[in-house]
């Protein structure tokens, strides 16, 4: 069930309709996007292709295998065993020959009334046996076995397998959260990075303009050759920054394109365009609710769970050397007959047995192995300790990110609008001969560090949201085919109504749960 459902996740998603897989003889399989790219393409996109959910689908597959693996040790065995031996005859020494009872000595035993009895045909006969058996020996038998008790570690090898199942699975849904958050930081990168080039294209258009302008005042005999040569040095400045914000597009762009799995295009450039809008959108947890969710959803707090169980099986596997091991065997043996040298005569029947082992004393080696076992049970009660620290910093820092970065975008709004002011009086006053030239290209770099910087925090806060996103598990919705202990606290924390999550046969969505509902009393 668990592998059924890891599948549909990840396989019964709607192939995103721009992408192409084209097939070469003798060649990888190319994928390549052309035309617009939204975000929920890409996450689709992601999901279908990327490596690490590949591989993290082939590892359920393993431990799949894991646990046929341990649950054959309880079933019964069949097997089919054959055997032909022939060795030289001069290896049975019962054989005719010039020694032995059948060398022509006649034995004599004296009777009472004066005759003899002849023994020799009795050592004759015996003689004639032991010529009898063959030198050529064959056996064919089909033998089952099984374990009737071994101590308790079969039992603790089957859960201790089905555990590593819930974990490769567990490991799946982390690794799709932190698929999805870097598809998402990702792309708001690449809308960022697109609109700082339109900004950085804006300021050199403005330094060329001012350019023109300088050397028109300049010919009219109004300004100075100092303005003309000032202009043509700012505009030089800022055409460095466009180059640089042009790099930083492609950059991102390949990156994005190495997490949805995607080859590069003609010339090494993708060849699809991120649509959409840098929006800002407030997230309605507080702190408190935030942890709580956290250590609810957490897949890998589950998978620590989960090691602590196996652990746990460990030790009962380690205790079972202290116990007899005890195995039955049977089945049905054809055989060659021992009296006759005839290869063809044979004789068949079956057979039954029972074998036990008790290793009273081993070295201490179960000793060792259960002192390591409860060691490591310790040790995973330990890292999953460590691990709710760990959520609940990652949840913290990425929290305290979040509200720095909306505290920047507004004091940065602010700015925009002074600076676009500024510039429009210290235009104005050039104008008019109160200003100098100096002024405006202030008020210009000025205005294009606040646009730059209230673009970054706009990007920066959506790629925070992201990561805020995955710290509390709010990317994907799932159904499960088992209730997780901690189910009612996240019922408890998203609201008294139970979570709706996506069934397996339908792709997955962005999940963005309000704030908890108040119990009605």
């Amino acid at each position: 069930m668990i592998l059924r459902l890891a599948l549909a996740v990840t396989l019964a998603l709607t192939v995103f309709s721009h992408a192409e897989e084209i097939v070469l003889a003798g060649r990888a399989v190319t994928r390549q996007i052309t035309g617009n790219l939204t975000i929920e393409g890409a996450i689709k996109l992601a999901l279908q292709q990327n490596p690490d959910i590949l591989r993290q689908l082939q590892e359920i597959e393993r431990t799949r295998g894991l646990v046929i693996t341990a649950r054959a040790a309880a079933l019964p065995h069949l097997a089919l065993l054959a055997s032909y031996n022939q060795e030289s005859k001069s290896f049975d020494e019962n054989r005719g020959g010039s020694g032995g009872s059948g060398s022509g000595t006649n034995i004599l035993i004296p009777l009472a009334d004066g005759q003899t009895l002849d023994l020799s045909s009795l050592f004759s006969s015996s003689s004639e046996a032991f010529r009898a058996s063959p030198d050529k020996t064959w056996q064919v038998s089909l033998e089952i076995r099984q374990a009737l008790y071994a101590g308790g570690a079969i039992r603790a090898g089957i859960s201790a397998a089905k555990f590593g199942e819930d974990i490769a699975y567990w490991q799946l849904r982390d690794v799709i959260d932190r698929v999805v958050a870097t598809t998402r930081g990702q792309f708001y990168a690449v809308l960022t990075n697109r609109s700082l080039i339109d900004v950085a294209e804006e300021t050199v258009k403005l330094q060329e303009d001012q350019l023109k302008d300088q050397q028109n005042r300049f010919e009219a005999g109004t300004v100075p050759r100092f303005n003309v040569i000032t202009a043509e040095v700012a505009l030089a400045n800022v055409v460095p920054l466009l180059i640089q914000a042009k790099n930083n597009y492609l950059i991102s762009q390949i990156q994005l394109a190495k997490t949805l799995g995607l080859d590069p295009g003609p010339g090494g450039e993708p060849t699809f365009k991120c649509v959409g809008a840098i929006t800002i959108v407030e997230r309605p947890f507080d702190i408190i609710q935030a942890l709580e969710l956290g250590k609810a959803r957490r897949p890998s707090l589950k998978v620590q769970r989960l090691q602590i169980k196996i652990q746990a099986e460990q030790i009962h596997i380690a205790a079972a050397g202290y116990k007899p091991r005890i195995n039955a065997t049977g089945g049905y043996l054809f055989r060659n007959s021992r009296l006759t040298e005839d290869i063809e005569s044979h004789v068949d029947g079956w057979f039954i047995g029972f074998t036990g082992r008790w290793d009273i004393f081993d070295g201490l080696e179960t000793h060792g192995n259960l002192k390591q076992a409860r060691a490591q049970f310790e040790q995973s009660q330990i890292i999953y300790k460590d691990s709710v620290l760990q959520v609940e910093l990652e949840v913290q820092q990425a929290f305290a990110n979040l509200r720095s970065q909306r505290e920047t975008i507004r004091s940065q709004q602010k700015v925009v609008e002074q600076a676009v002011e500024a510039l429009r009086l210290a235009n104005e006053r050039f104008s008019a001969g109160a200003g100098t030239q100096l002024d405006v290209l202030n008020a210009r770099t000025q205005l294009t560090q606040a646009r730059t910087t209230e673009l970054q925090s706009r990007g920066n806060y959506n790629i925070t949201v992201a990561e805020f996103d995955r710290t509390i598990s709010a990317d994907t919705t799932y159904i499960d085919p088992f209730r997780d202990p901690l189910e009612k606290l996240e019922q408890k924390i998203l609201g008294e109504r139970p979570v709706e999550e996506a069934r397996p046969n339908t792709p997955m969505r962005p999940a963005n749960p309000g704030p908890a509902k108040k119990k009605k009393k």
